[in-house]
């Protein structure tokens, strides 16, 4: 986007959203304002609302060729797949990733890079477009993650995260979860991964830096090289000529798009939850009775941070964020994940998602939980065991995220 669209957007969207939302706990007649999807954290500044509103301008703007678009690529915008309930969300787009397994039973990618995401649509024309190599014998769907709360999620210490693995089962409770160590390419460090659905990003930066690349095929400072399965370098010539990084940072903000995607989903709100009431709190015993609570821990804590929206704050995620084979899994390989793990899915904000499972193959809650094995069987078994009141009772406390 140009320096002159990205400021009068900024002001016009600042004005329409209204400045008073970002003032923390809104009062509504006497009462403190439950948060919506879609909010501003409670407690940013002025300056940082003016930030989370330019990186949901950015967040929603749609992309083009002239602007980098392609020429592999998933959607033309990020709110084309992160929309529901609203901007931010997740979504219904299915992302296709694929990879193979070799007779020795080894997972590899697609090519010598490792790539295991084949993208969907091509520009200018159908020579860009990614082609699977004949001998693909993984085909997996994703849907996209919720990022309702993901600054808080990016302030939890990589030691809280460490201090929750068991991957030996020491705790003999069946559940082995173990943190996801990769490099964040935004900082050279080791750090534990957080994102993704393996897992497989650190910090929200490199989080959407990926995407940037990954989603839309617009190149970056972190991704500055192209990526699409089957596109020969001397097709890539061709169909992109524009030089890399196109990420170009605003003479005006000094700003990158990719630090735009980072304001809007750090300072981007959790979803509040909704009415709490004795069958609500019930069923929130029968989720920890049954095991839920052994993957899906019900609130982590962020570290110290000089930002007090940051400072030892209560995340009520419902996930630890850990790697979990919980018989889901879509046999892909990525980063520091094996094939069949994928890392919790936070529950905050459930009861605005449909469907569910990182495939979305699950309907509703039920299906949902009736899909897993593995490490989490005990907890099946025991959903399934429930009595009829006990088992309304969980399914009211999970409508209630």
């Amino acid at each position: 986007m140009s320096a002159s669209r990205r400021s009068a957007a900024t002001a016009a969207g600042a004005a329409a959203f209204g400045l008073g939302v970002w003032l923390g706990a809104i009062a509504v007649r006497g009462q403190e304002r439950t948060l919506q999807p879609g909010d501003p954290l409670p407690g940013i500044s002025a300056v940082e609302f003016s930030e989370f509103r330019l990186g949901l301008d950015d967040f929603t703007e749609v992309e083009t060729s002239e602007d980098g678009l392609g020429p592999a690529f998933n959607g033309t915008s990020c709110a084309v797949c992160h929309d529901l309930p609203a901007i931010g969300g997740g979504g219904v787009m299915l992302e296709t990733r694929a990879a193979i397994r070799d007779q020795s039973n080894t997972v590899r990618g697609l090519n010598a890079a490792g790539d295991t995401l084949v993208h969907m649509f091509s520009t200018p024309n159908h020579t860009c477009q990614a082609v699977m190599p004949p001998d693909t014998n993984i085909v997996a769907r994703r849907a996209p993650i919720p990022l309702f709360g993901a600054g808080l999620v990016e302030a939890i210490a990589d030691e809280t995260l460490l201090a929750l693995e068991d991957p030996l089962d020491l705790s003999r409770d069946g559940v082995s979860g173990r943190a996801a160590i990769v490099t964040d390419v935004g900082t050279g460090a080791r750090r534990v991964g957080r994102f993704g659905w393996k897992s497989q990003q650190a910090t929200l930066l490199t989080f959407g830096a990926d995407a940037y690349r990954n989603e839309m095929g617009i190149t970056n400072d972190l991704f500055p090289q192209e990526s699409a399965v089957g596109v020969t370098p001397p097709q890539m010539r061709l169909c992109d000529p524009r030089p890399d990084p196109e990420d170009a940072r605003d003479p005006l903000t000094g700003k990158r798009g990719i630090d735009n995607f980072e304001a809007f989903m750090k300072f981007l709100a959790p979803v509040g939850r909704a009415a709490i009431d004795e069958t609500v709190r019930s069923g929130e015993r029968v989720f920890a009775a049954i095991g839920c609570a052994a993957c899906h821990v019900p609130s982590l804590t962020t570290g110290p941070s000089s930002h007090p929206a940051f400072n030892r704050k209560p995340v009520p995620l419902f996930s630890d964020l850990l790697l979990h084979d919980v018989g889901t899994g879509d046999g892909i390989r990525q980063e520091s994940a094996e094939p069949e793990e994928i890392r919790t899915p936070a529950l905050w904000g459930l009861r605005f998602r449909r469907p569910l499972l990182h495939d979305g193959r699950a309907a509703d809650v039920q299906d949902a939980i009736r899909a897993h094995r593995n490490e989490a069987d005990l907890a099946r078994q025991g959903f399934a065991a429930l009595t009829p009141s006990d088992a309304a009772a969980l399914l009211a406390f999970l409508r209630s995220l």
